[in-house]
């Protein structure tokens, strides 16, 4: 994260540029402008060599109008709660682009996993949900992966919220082990719901993806799917980052050797040789069709944006593009799919398994799939219209749908009492 921007004003600036153009009552602006709830928890853990140490976390619920609330759980050491609360405001705009029934929520660990063990990793997780038990529920709001977490450790928020209540809670999270109630395709979902856009990004520009260099910036869970599937679609990936450091080579790097005998490793995917190492700044400046930012908030700036080279870029990361950046490259005639659409494939396949958690009737992979690319061009080509309509950018497109959406079930709901 970079530290001179606070993401959260980040996320207030654009939902005031898209309630001035919705022409917004000042007190639905202010409602959509907070929070509805937020937690601070400080706990105990227990380390391996007997010592305790205090962790700190938060969950926080943005908007509940359309549904419970949905959202990751994050363990990183930069963490705090204005980021937590920016991502919980993304994602209620995200769930209203797609249309699915959720309001945006947040957690977050401010830890480095790296220093811990498995069993640690464990315990942590155990006391932090049993700390943030009051607000989580399989119909009042249903966390999910995120940084630093995983299938695993869904799986142990799901048993310690099952032993609370005294039976098993499969939809009280998503993003789990299959064999838990997880779903099919819910690993890839979101670097396939990525690369579904840029498919349809590169219709609507007439650009060839056969012929088209790709840039992918975090070589995690999303910007490795999406590196795969992109190269699937024909593109050629000339250069990918992790949290080492990034590789270039602008005749193509093979991503299926680099996911699988590199990444995760301890000197990460910059022990392939056969490339020239760059920095994860460096990566973003560098020749390609599209970049996709897959890594972390804040990477594009109105420091670098006039430096990008892509015509297309499609956000794999939550808010990886400042206001100010927004601008320069809607200047330079630069289409960029915005977050809320194009990594909601992450949240479309987690509301199907929590639809087939609290149905017990599970669909197969190629349904999953056919699914969340049926919702993905549905949601850009309204998306893309409303951009015309408005002679506006994407960004602007997707939060005044997304904005109008929440705001318009707010409204019919009232204010309470």
């Amino acid at each position: 994260m970079s530290q001179h921007i606070n993401v959260l004003d980040m996320a207030r600036e654009q939902l005031a540029v898209a309630a001035n153009l919705l022409e917004l009552d000042k007190g639905l602006h202010d409602v959509l402008a907070q929070p509805m709830r937020q937690m601070i928890v400080h706990f105990p853990v227990v380390l391996d060599n007997g010592e305790v140490q205090v962790f700190e976390g938060y969950r926080v619920q943005h908007n509940a109008s359309r549904g419970p609330t949905k959202g990751g759980i994050r363990y990183h050491p930069d963490v705090d709660l204005s980021e937590t609360s920016a991502l919980a405001m993304w994602m209620t705009w995200k769930c209203a682009v797609v249309n699915i029934p959720y309001g945006g929520a947040k957690g977050s660990v401010k830890v480095d996993t790296k220093q811990l063990t498995k069993r640690e990793l464990e315990k942590l997780t155990r006391r932090y949900v049993t700390e943030i038990s009051t607000m989580i529920g399989e119909r009042s709001d249903i966390p999910a992966p995120d940084i630093g977490t995983n299938a695993q450790v869904m799986a142990w928020v799901m048993d310690t919220v099952s032993m609370q209540k005294g039976y098993t809670v499969p939809g009280c999270v998503t993003g789990k082990p299959i064999e838990l109630g997880g779903s099919e395709g819910r690993t890839e979902a979101t670097g396939r719901g990525v690369v579904v856009t840029m498919e349809e990004a590169a219709k609507v520009m007439n650009m060839d993806l056969g012929k088209a260099k790709v840039i992918v910036q975090g070589f995690g869970n999303v910007g490795s799917t999406a590196a795969k599937l992109a190269e699937e679609s024909g593109a050629t990936v000339v250069g990918v980052s992790d949290a080492v450091g990034g590789i270039y080579n602008p005749n193509g790097l093979p991503v299926h050797d680099l996911f699988y005998r590199y990444s995760g490793r301890d000197g990460g995917i910059r022990e392939y040789k056969d490339a020239e190492q760059v920095t994860n700044a460096e990566i973003l400046e560098l020749p390609c069709d599209v970049l996709i930012p897959a890594a972390i908030a804040a990477q594009l700036t109105k420091e670098n944006a006039t430096k990008v080279k892509a015509k297309l870029i499609v956000e794999g990361a939550n808010g990886p593009t400042t206001p100010e950046a927004d601008h320069i490259l809607s200047d330079k005639g630069v289409l960029v799919v915005p977050d809320i659409l194009a990594n909601a494939g992450g949240v479309v396949v987690s509301y199907f398994e929590w639809v087939q958690d609290l149905q017990n009737f599970f669909w197969e992979e190629n349904e999953v799939n056919n699914k969340l690319t049926r919702i993905m061009r549905h949601s850009f080509a309204a998306v893309e219209a409303g951009m015309r309509a408005h002679k506006t950018d994407m960004r602007t497109a997707a939060l005044i749908i997304g904005v109008k959406r929440v705001a318009d079930a707010t409204i019919r709901r009232g204010i309470f009492p």
